[in-house]
């Protein structure tokens, strides 16, 4: 049995439709916190179980006769992720789930200015710690967030950003699909792996490819870290969201979404999603 949660979220709902074109829907169990939103599941003959990180009491019951467990990363900025996560490994091991898999992040480590990205790293340890075999999926930075992370650049024909770095822009619907391949394989990949676009390209050469298919001139600006948060404020952003993507954008600058690697277009069995087609879909 393989139990995935948050499938009800765009990451792992790719992963479960494409487990459903390798084994079939009765092998599949998906964990929810509001089931009604898991009905589409059901519908296929996938069992839907009710489950909730805050939750530890109802957690073993959600997580009961994994062979394979797929837990997504927790997504709230504000909430305590490491500890929620805590709270599934736990759970995980008090039922003896033969594997878990991990929704990790690249550049996962202690010291990225990134805070999920810390995250990442402290759930890849206390998965060491738990004594059950593991996968951490170091998905490259989701490519859907370059719409917005850009700006309106569009419009203004600029990009401007607090700093410019490598990143290894990276179609969510190819790292959700990779996640079936992962856990349909006949092999065990085992502690961290990495699943990446198959370049990484700064902002100003995101900026180089919007001109090209806008025929445009598009330009990118570097402004202060602090003057960029302030008019993230001033435009209607948190503060406390603004500074959590300046930290992105600094992980970028210091090189922690730089690296690249083959593997996600062997699992694909074709090249990944380009910035290019990205950017071109709109």
């Amino acid at each position: 049995m393989i139990v995935v949660t948050g499938a009800t979220g765009a990451l792992n709902g790719v992963t479960v439709e494409h487990l459903l074109h390798r084994i079939p829907a009765g092998q599949i169990a998906v964990v929810a916190r509001d089931v009604a939103k898991a009905q589409r599941f059901a519908d296929l003959g996938i069992q839907v179980r009710h489950g909730d990180y805050a939750d530890a009491a109802g957690l073993p019951a959600a997580f009961e006769g994994a062979d394979q467990l797929l837990l997504v990363s927790a997504s709230d900025p504000a909430a305590d992720a490491v500890a929620l996560h805590r709270t599934a490994i736990e759970a995980a091991v008090k039922v003896g789930v033969g594997r878990v898999l991990y929704t990790s992040h690249q550049g996962a480590a202690p010291d990225t200015p990134f805070g999920p990205g810390r995250d990442h790293h402290a759930t890849e340890q206390l998965l060491a710690e738990s004594g059950l075999p593991w996968t951490s999926l170091r998905n490259g930075f989701y490519a859907h967030s370059l719409h917005w992370l850009a700006g309106p650049w569009r419009e203004t024909g600029r990009i401007t950003v607090p700093a410019d770095g490598p990143v290894s822009w990276t179609a969510r619907e190819d790292a959700g699909e990779a996640a079936a391949v992962i856990m349909t394989a006949d092999q065990a990949f085992e502690g961290p792996v990495t699943l990446t676009a198959e370049s990484a390209p700064t902002f100003a050469e995101v900026a180089v490819i919007a001109s090209e298919l806008t025929g445009r001139d598009v330009q990118v600006e570097v402004v202060d870290p602090d003057q960029w948060v302030a008019a993230q404020v001033a435009a209607g952003q948190p503060e406390f969201v603004a500074r959590f993507l300046r930290g992105m954008f600094q992980a970028a600058d210091q090189g922690f979404f730089a690296g690249t690697d083959p593997l996600l277009g062997t699992l694909l069995g074709r090249a990944p999603r380009t910035v290019r087609s990205i950017l071109d879909a709109g």
